[in-house]
C-alpha cells in the first residue's frame, strides 16, 4: 500500500504566525490598554502637589502611592510612546477613575491648576540666605527677589509701624539684612493665589508679633532693648540645642557682656563671612573686624545684630539667663554642651574631647 505524504504548507504556517502575531498584539494591547485605565470607580477628588523642576518620569512613584495609576511600568511606557512635554508645578485635582491619558492630559494644561495654599517650612536658626533658598525651591519667587525686598529699606519702613518690635536699629548701616532675627522660624500655609514676597513677609511678622506679644512686658523692662535681645537668641540659637543649654550659654553671655568680655562666638564669625556651619574659615576671616565677628579683638558687645531667626526658647533664654560662675563653653561633635569657669578649664575640656575623638572642630 503506497502511503501518502503530505507537503509542508509555507502558507498555512505564515497565515499561523500571522494569526499568533495578532493574537499576542490584541493580548499586548489589551493589557496595556487595562493597566493604563483608571484605578477604580471612586471619582473622590485627589491633589496631586507638582513640585518646581519635577517632570513626568519624577512624579510616577507619587501617583502609584496616590493609587493614581496601576503601573508605573506601563505609565511610563505611555510616556515614551506620547512624548508629553509640558509640565508646570502646582496642584491638580484628579480622582481614580482617570486613565494614564487623562492624567497627563489634566497635567499638561497649567490651566487646570487648583488654587490651593503653598505650606513652606522654616526651621528655627536659618538665616536669611538660607531662608530665601527654601523659597526658590517652594515658589516662584527668586531668592535674590527674596533677599532683595529684605534689604529694602523703603519697603521695611512702609510697614515698620505695623509692628512695635521693629525699632530704628534694624537700620544700621553694618547690618546685612534689617529683618533677619525677625521673622519667626515655623509652617506656613500660603494662598498661592496671592502669594509673593511681601505677603510672605507680613504673614511672618505677623507671626513673629504672635509670639512676642506675651513677653513684651518683660523685654521693656530688660536691661537690653528687643533688637539686642533677638541678636543674644540668635546666638543662643546656633550654640545649643536644649533648653538647658540654651539659659546656661545665655548666662555665659551675660556674664561676659557685665565684664566687658569679648563674646568670642565662632558662629559669628561664619555669619560674617556669610559662610555656612559646615565650611572653613581663613584665618583672615576668623580675625577680620566687621559689626558682626565676636572673636575680633576690638570687639567687647553684641553683634550689630541678629545672625539668624531664632526660635521662642532661644529667645526665652535670653530674657531669662541661667545664672552661674561661667565663662566658657564648648560643644563636641553631638552638640552637647560643656561650661567651665576659666580659660584653663576650657582648654583642658578641649583637650579631652580631642582624645576622646568627640572634637567638633
Amino acid at each position: 500500500m503506497k502511503k501518502t505524504v503530505r507537503k509542508f504548507s509555507w502558507s498555512k504556517f505564515l497565515l499561523f504566525l500571522l494569526f499568533l502575531v495578532l493574537f499576542m498584539m490584541l493580548i499586548i494591547v489589551g493589557v496595556f490598554i487595562f493597566e493604563t485605565s483608571g484605578v477604580s470607580s471612586d471619582k473622590s477628588p485627589k491633589i496631586l502637589t507638582i513640585e518646581k523642576g519635577e517632570n513626568y518620569y519624577k512624579i510616577a512613584d507619587k501617583l502609584k502611592s496616590k493609587k493614581l495609576i496601576k503601573s508605573v511600568t506601563f505609565y511610563k511606557i505611555y510616556l515614551k510612546l506620547t512624548s508629553p512635554k509640558s509640565l508646570a508645578a502646582g496642584d491638580y485635582e484628579l480622582n481614580e477613575t482617570m486613565s494614564v491619558q487623562e492624567i497627563v492630559k489634566t497635567l499638561s494644561n497649567k490651566n487646570n491648576q487648583k488654587i490651593t495654599t503653598i505650606k513652606i517650612t522654616f526651621r528655627e536658626g536659618l538665616n536669611i540666605r538660607q531662608m530665601a533658598k527654601i523659597v526658590e525651591e517652594k515658589t516662584d519667587i527668586s531668592s535674590d527677589e527674596f533677599i532683595s525686598k529684605i534689604q529694602n529699606k523703603e519697603y521695611i519702613k512702609s510697614i515698620q509701624n505695623d509692628y512695635w518690635f521693629l525699632t530704628d536699629s534694624i537700620y544700621n548701616d553694618q547690618i546685612y539684612y534689617p529683618l533677619e532675627g525677625y521673622l519667626f522660624p515655623d509652617t506656613y500655609n500660603f494662598d498661592k493665589k496671592t502669594l509673593d514676597t511681601e505677603n510672605i513677609i507680613k504673614k511672618m511678622l505677623q507671626n513673629t508679633d504672635s509670639k512676642l506679644k506675651s513677653y513684651k512686658e518683660q523685654i521693656e523692662q530688660n536691661s537690653y532693648n528687643i533688637h539686642q535681645i533677638l541678636t543674644l537668641a540668635s546666638l543662643i540659637e546656633q550654640e545649643a540645642v536644649t533648653a538647658e543649654d540654651r539659659a546656661l550659654v545665655s548666662g555665659v553671655f551675660y556674664n561676659r557682656l557685665k565684664i566687658g568680655m569679648a563674646l568670642g562666638s565662632d558662629v559669628t564669625t561664619y555669619y560674617a563671612s556669610k559662610k555656612e556651619l559646615s565650611e572653613s574659615l581663613t584665618k583672615q576671616e576668623l580675625n577680620a573686624c566687621n559689626g558682626y565677628n565676636t572673636r575680633c579683638v576690638t570687639m567687647k558687645g553684641l553683634p550689630v545684630g541678629p545672625i539668624s531667626n531664632p526660635g521662642l526658647t532661644s529667645i526665652k533664654a535670653a530674657l531669662n539667663p541661667t545664672k552661674s560662675d561661667y565663662y566658657y563653653f564648648v560643644a563636641d561633635a553631638n552638640r552637647k554642651v560643656y561650661f567651665t569657669k576659666n580659660i584653663n578649664e576650657h582648654n583642658q575640656t578641649i583637650a579631652k574631647l580631642k582624645k576622646e575623638g568627640k572634637w567638633a572642630a
